[in-house]
């Protein structure tokens, strides 16, 4: 692993996230819904292990656990990340150096005992350093604690879905400073983009942080100055802080939609004829098939310049746990988050506000 800058935790990359429901169903449903399947359960407690490529999704069900107080409060949700590290407890050490929250986790998805720091709303940052890498067979976490499925494939290829490239947590108005302090004081995570949103009634602002390794990239959203917009919605419904959505990557983002919509995947209504007719002219000699991207409408961004394409497909689904949605990407030598994008989808999402609802458009117009 080669660092970026310094790691003091040793960072490596995602090794799971952890989700939580009140009751049974929703998370099965969103997991099958995106090609994951079901490949473990835990000895003793009500806790499932979910997988497709590299990406691991723990369904946390036990009575009494951080989970269930977390479902309590906030419904389906996603409650918990774990961080791979090179040694968990001098990582954990030198986090509580750092002014870290310690969190008790005897409760927690694993018998391991896993140590853990508190997070974006009090969720749970676990630090794990038994994990494999490119299935090289290493004794992971999941190899103690839970029984495999029988005669399911340990490492299913499912939709195509390789690994998580980023998740994006949203924050209330005046708390992005907090939270990008938290990031950079805790792992030494530095700020590698800043954007500025504005739709036609409301707006966001997001600062993308990226941890030492380059593998963990955690974007912050906080709602506009005129509110009203989907960071306040998320923020209502969520109560509280939280993991808005979670980016998975490909190789190839036309297979995995087909894919993926054969599965069943919710995809967020698609842009305007209109964004396609312009591709041409925002990224002159993309090469990428215009028809292609508009049958399942996915997003295109990057740039083109010196004749060097680089690019960055994406397309997101609808919310599928409670406000949480997926985004799915694939990356040819792009590093951004689709920025030139940002606009365009984020006034999609204010028209499908209004249809539902939920921005009274005359309201913010008055006020402003």
């Amino acid at each position: 692993m080669t660092d970026l800058f310094d790691n003091p935790l040793g960072l490596d990359g995602f090794e799971f996230l952890e989700f939580s429901a009140p009751e049974k169903g929703v998370l099965e449903e969103c997991f099958k819904g995106m090609g994951f399947t079901l490949v473990a359960r835990h000895r003793s407690k009500d806790v499932q292990l979910w997988r497709q490529g590299a990406i691991n999704f723990i369904a946390n069900y036990e009575p009494k656990s951080p989970a269930a107080f977390f479902a309590a409060e906030h419904g389906p949700s996603a409650c918990g990340m774990g961080f791979r590290v090179r040694d968990a407890g001098k990582a954990y050490a030198e986090a509580l150096a750092r002014g870290a929250e310690p969190a008790n986790v005897n409760t927690g998805p694993m018998e391991l005992n896993i140590p853990a720091i508190r997070g974006i709303g009090h969720s749970l940052i676990y630090l794990i350093d038994r994990y494999e890498v490119d299935g090289n067979g290493a004794l992971s976490i999941y190899d103690i604690d839970f029984v495999w499925e029988e005669g399911v494939d340990k490492h299913p290829e499912g939709a195509g879905l390789k690994i998580i490239d980023h998740l994006t947590h949203n924050v209330y108005g005046g708390r992005m400073a907090h939270w990008a302090a938290f990031y950079e004081r805790i792992f030494n995570f530095q700020e590698i983009r800043y954007f500025d949103i504005k739709g036609e009634y409301t707006g966001l602002t997001s600062k993308a942080m990226t941890a030492p390794d380059g593998k963990i990239r955690v974007p912050l959203n906080e709602e506009g100055q005129k509110g009203g917009g989907q960071i306040e919605e998320y923020l209502r419904e969520f109560n509280g802080e939280g993991i808005q959505h979670i980016a998975m990557s490909c190789d190839n983002l036309y297979e995995v939609w087909d894919r993926l919509k054969a599965c069943g995947t919710p995809f967020a209504p698609a842009p305007p004829a209109t964004y396609y007719e312009m591709l041409e002219d925002r990224l002159p000699g993309h090469g990428e098939p215009v028809a292609e991207l508009q049958t399942r409408g996915i997003l295109l961004d990057g740039s083109t310049e010196d004749g060097d394409p680089r690019l960055l497909l994406q397309i997101f689904s609808q919310t599928m746990i409670g406000p949480v949605f997926f985004e799915f990407i694939q990356r040819k030598k792009d590093e951004g988050f689709g920025e030139g994008n940002f606009t365009a989808l984020f006034k999609s999402m204010e028209a499908d506000q209004v249809r539902r609802g939920k921005l009274q458009v005359e309201d913010i117009e008055t006020a402003s």
